[in-house]
């Protein structure tokens, strides 16, 4: 499926879309203020059909549960999530702003240093903080297959 957002998307890197993340983030002192974009974020994510929502796309090391699609297009990844978590949910919709519409060798390559520069890390719950992880590790698996097939 893709929209104005996907196509306006592919025309941004990844750093500069982490870049965005910070600067939105860099205007939020308190971490209450932060969680509720957080959520926000979440919000606004296009509902996974339910027919993607499926034990091999659930993702496993996360609390809640989560669901992960990916799919790839001459070379260009697109992921899709859902979560039953409205934190979760907010987290992935950040990763699939940044991932979603590059390369598959560029998500591969890509150093995620907005979670670190927003402190996401630092305010999770060793729960969510090993559930961030292994989304990371589902997408990054993801597109390292995508460019393997593109090589």
């Amino acid at each position: 499926m893709t929209d104005l957002y996907t196509i306006t998307k592919k025309m941004t890197d990844i750093n500069q879309i982490q870049d965005e993340i910070i600067e939105e983030f860099a205007g939020m002192d308190d971490w209450m203020d932060r969680y509720a974009y957080i959520i926000e974020m979440g919000n606004s994510l296009e509902p996974l059909d339910e027919s993607l929502k499926t034990p091999d796309n659930l993702i496993e090391g996360c609390q809640s549960r989560l669901w992960l699609d990916a799919q790839c297009h001459d070379g260009i990844v697109t992921y899709q999530a859902d979560s039953d978590a409205i934190i979760v949910k907010g987290i992935v919709s950040m990763l699939i702003r940044v991932l979603s519409g590059q390369k598959a060798q560029d998500i591969v390559d890509a150093d995620l240093y907005f979670i670190e520069r927003i402190g996401l890390r630092d305010h999770l719950s060793p729960t969510r903080s090993n559930g961030l992880l292994s989304m990371l590790k589902n997408m990054k698996a993801y597109a390292t297959a995508f460019a393997a097939m593109h090589n």
